[in-house]
């Protein structure tokens, strides 16, 4: 929190000042004033800010120079050194080269300022050297030697094109601009060359004075000897300032401090003549006998710059390449193309710093030559591997953005694939989706093999910054077109691994819908394409987020699966795999199906009202209740629940006719046990036959003399299973649920049957027959009766065959009998009167009581 605090009081400090400095300047009508960085100048006055100009954004430096600073400063004194600082800055502005400090924006001055704009600079070279320097502006060695041929450059420029004298080379002139390229500045004392008459070179030379202030003066620390001794102005003065400051870079102070003193000054002069150092410990050895040369007290015997720029001191490698980096633009393409082939091997053996500020910004200036970008592009992604997130953020990726729309040269879609992972990591999620996703995209559909491989093997690894709709509608559509348009084997596999890799980002549906039908669609058999779809499959049924349904793996997949199974070139080991596959599938599939049938089985029964058998056992239970009545004797002792119980053949309720030992039953059970014995079918006890009770009602029938309405007022009306008192039709009904009543006919009273029920005694007769059962008449016509089967439909379950079943049974129940025509033409089996119930129950017995049970269900 102190921090921040600290911070803000700062900026606010900051803002407040320049509110009070620069209201009144022109400079703020164009640019936008920031925080100050540094300071630069005769004895650091200038104040330096960052800013930019507001219509372009464009960055810059503001200098800005404080008149307040001169209000204790003789009047004299203070307009010598506003004219001074005047003329330094107007001569600067005339000045265009490489190597000195570039004006944006001339001098503007107000009531309380001065102020000019310049490229960004970084600070002054009085900024970074000496103890007191923080660490992260501390110079490299590399920087300071490059920066001295810089100088050198710079010198040489004024001395021999401009003709100008600098006369006050110091630390405090010599800024240090964004790019680490060293600019000279401060030209407050330079001075021009006024040719003679013999037209040879003349610098006037102006004495030191006493009498002006010391800041409205050149430094005499950096001050050459000989303007003290005689008078003389050369251009080889400023070597020898230069000489002063290799040894300040280095030492971290000049060789002598004078300040004001120029008869100390004069007294040091002497004592150079004499060839008096100051020790040099601190000079690297190969620019120790440079530099005591540079510091010669006579002029004509310094070095020439040229001469010095061939010593070992500057013969390192990284000095060098900084060096070619300042002159290529007058190289064409063929040689810089073979340096920057060789520029990754020098690139890690600098520092970090160097790499970032001073060779990164001369590679993408290249990015405008097209040609160029292949060579360049590795070098510049080199440094961004090297560099931190918000490093690569400010310095390299706004300058990356419009090369990720190039599609031309082809590499460069290759360097990107190669260096994908790179990217990803340092480049927000957000930039990430804006523009390296549209560039995968174009790599997917470039026609490069290495390429959409490259793409491909990288796509799945940031698959999570991908949302839904641009995976569903953009990055899969484009992977299954180049899978199915692609020619090369190797890139329909990597097609194929990249949609696996990508299936744990995708919902069940999509797989399904889209992912799936596309594996169906490839027609290549490659034993490699084989097993990636059988990869793709294999997680897509074990991953518990997707899934493939029973209904897919039934209908889709296994018929797909099982021909790859046979595919030519398979090695065991493959074939293995698949057939395991095909198995988990079916095996899944039976599991499925078998607890699906399971639950709808029980779901029907326990929503169904009742079935046949539990209606049955209803019957029965209402039998019992009336055991004196001979009908529900008859059909209330039934040891099983048949849909006959409740056509039985009425009996007269005599007393004295003997009930028939033939139908002895077995005891009355509960409904309960009527529904256990339904539902066991491994129960083996022995049931009593429904034909057999059929048998023995007609032998009942064929005893017993009473009349039909006798017989129906022995039986209680409540155990009838229909009116047989009533000749009313409307009262005729069935008890028999399986039989649709409503077709059913009621009895004539001058019928000549001897019984009631409308049951036919084969409930398997052939469908549609009129099926009629005659017993011959005696002498006397009184034992004779008739049996016709009413036209009844019987409810049967869906795709049984009356016909067939009747086949099948007819041998088996003794129906192989003399045959009657009925009255609809058809042959009906005749039932002698003669026949005895031992006989039919011995036929009839042959069809079991569980086969009933098993044609009901």
């Amino acid at each position: 929190m102190d921090v921040i605090n600290k911070f803000y009081s700062s900026a606010v400090h900051t803002v407040s000042q320049l509110s009070g400095v620069l209201p009144g300047n022109n400079v703020t009508r164009e640019y936008e004033v920031l925080d100050q960085i540094c300071t630069a100048g005769v004895g650091l006055m200038w104040k330096v800010y960052n800013g930019h100009k507001k219509s372009t954004k464009q960055e810059v430096s503001v200098f800005v120079f404080e008149k307040k600073v001169l209000e204790r400063w003789s009047k004299d004194d203070r307009e010598t050194m506003l004219e001074t600082l005047r003329r330094g800055v107007q001569q600067l502005t005339k000045i265009r080269h490489p190597h000195v400090l570039t004006v944006q924006h001339p001098l503007e001055e107000s009531r309380d300022s001065l102020a000019f704009a310049t490229e960004p600079v970084f600070a002054s070279l009085a900024n970074v050297v000496g103890d007191s320097v923080r660490s992260e502006k501390k110079l490299y060695d590399v920087e300071i030697r490059h920066g001295l041929l810089q100088l050198f450059d710079g010198l040489q420029f004024l001395h021999n094109d401009a003709k100008i004298v600098h006369r006050n080379i110091s630390a405090e002139t010599i800024v240090i601009n964004k790019n680490r390229s060293w600019k000279l500045f401060g030209f407050d004392f330079c001075i021009a060359n006024q040719p003679s008459t013999n037209g040879t070179p003349h610098w006037p030379c102006r004495e030191y004075s006493t009498s002006l202030h010391v800041l409205a003066q050149p430094s005499l620390e950096y001050t050459a000897p000989e303007l003290a001794l005689n008078s003389v102005n050369t251009p080889d003065s400023d070597l020898f300032s230069l000489g002063v400051l290799i040894f300040t870079i280095y030492s971290g102070k000049p060789l002598k401090m004078f300040g004001s003193d120029y008869s100390g000054f004069r007294r040091y002069a002497n004592d150079l003549n004499q060839r008096k150092y100051p020790p040099m410990n601190t000079i690297p050895s190969e620019l120790t006998e440079s530099l005591k040369a540079l510091l010669h007290p006579s002029a004509s015997l310094r070095p020439k710059l040229h001469e010095l720029k061939s010593i070992a001191y500057f013969q390192d490698v990284g000095v060098k390449t900084l060096s070619y980096l300042d002159s290529l633009y007058q190289w064409d393409n063929l040689q810089k193309s073979k340096f920057y082939k060789g520029l990754p091997q020098i690139i890690p053996t600098l520092p970090h710093r160097v790499n970032l500020h001073s060779i990164l910004p001369y590679l993408i200036k290249e990015f405008v030559n097209s040609p160029m970008i292949p060579f360049v592009l590795p070098n510049v992604l080199l440094i961004a591997e090297m560099s931190s997130q918000r490093e690569y953020c400010d310095h390299i990726l706004p300058h990356l953005k419009p090369i990720f729309k190039l599609t031309d040269p082809i590499q460069i879609l290759l360097i990107f694939m190669q260096k994908m992972d790179l990217l990803l990591k340092l480049t927000p999620a957000e930039e990430v989706k804006q523009s390296v996703l549209p560039l995968l995209y174009r790599s997917l559909e470039c026609d490069m093999p290495q390429i959409q491989e490259l793409c491909l093997g990288v796509l799945p690894t940031f698959s999570t910054l991908i949302d839904y709709n641009a995976m569903k509608n953009a990055v899969i559509p484009r992977i299954k077109k180049l899978c199915l348009l692609s020619n090369n084997v190797s890139v329909k596999v990597n097609c194929l691994i990249s949609i696996g890799k990508l299936l744990e980002n995708l919902d069940k549906w999509l797989v399904l819908d889209e992912i799936l039908p596309f594996l169906q669609q490839i027609q290549s058999r490659e034993p490699a394409i084989v097993m990636a779809i059988i990869g793709i499959y294999k997680i897509a049924m074990t991953n518990t987020k997707l899934g493939i349904t029973k209904d897919v793996m039934a209908h889709k997949c296994i018929p797909f699966l099982v021909p790859l199974s046979v595919e030519n070139g398979l090695t065991i080991a493959q074939f293995n795999t698949i057939v395991a596959l095909i198995k988990e599938m079916l095996g899944r599939v039976e599991q499925e199906q078998r607890e699906k049938l399971q639950q709808l089985s029980t779901i029907q029964r326990d929503n169904k009202p009742k079935d046949a058998s539990e209606i049955l056992a209803n019957e029965l239970d209402n039998a019992t209740l009336s055991p004196s009545s001979s009908y529900g004797a008859s059909n209330g002792n039934k040891s099983d629940d048949d849909m006959f119980s409740g056509f039985s053949v009425g009996q007269p309720a005599s007393a004295a006719t003997p009930k028939p030992t033939a139908t002895a039953l077995a005891p009355v059970k509960t409904r309960e046990q009527l529904k256990i014995t339904h539902n066991t079918t491994t129960e083996t006890t022995s049931k009593t036959d429904m034909f057999s009770l059929m048998q023995s009602n007609l032998s009942s029938l064929s005893t017993v003399q009473s009349t039909p309405a006798a017989a129906a007022a022995a039986v209680p009306q409540h155990a009838m299973p229909f009116n047989a008192s009533s000749n009313n039709s409307n009262n005729w009904h069935s008890a028999n649920p399986l039989v649709m009543n409503h077709q059913l006919a009621s009895p004539q009273a001058s019928s000549n049957n001897n019984f009631s029920s409308l049951d036919d005694l084969d409930p398997f007769g052939s469908a549609g027959a009129a099926s009629q059962i005659a017993k011959p008449n005696n002498a006397n016509g009184a034992n004779m009766y008739t049996l016709q089967q009413p036209t009844v439909n019987y409810i049967y379950p869906t795709g049984y065959n009356a016909s067939n079943s009747m086949n099948n049974m007819q041998p088996s129940i003794g129906l192989n009998k003399p045959m009657i025509m009925g009255a609809a033409g058809t042959a009906t089996p005749t039932l002698m009167p003669q026949m005895t119930q031992s006989t039919d129950s011995k036929n009839l017995n042959t069809l079991s009581q569980q086969d009933i049970l098993n044609f009901l269900n």
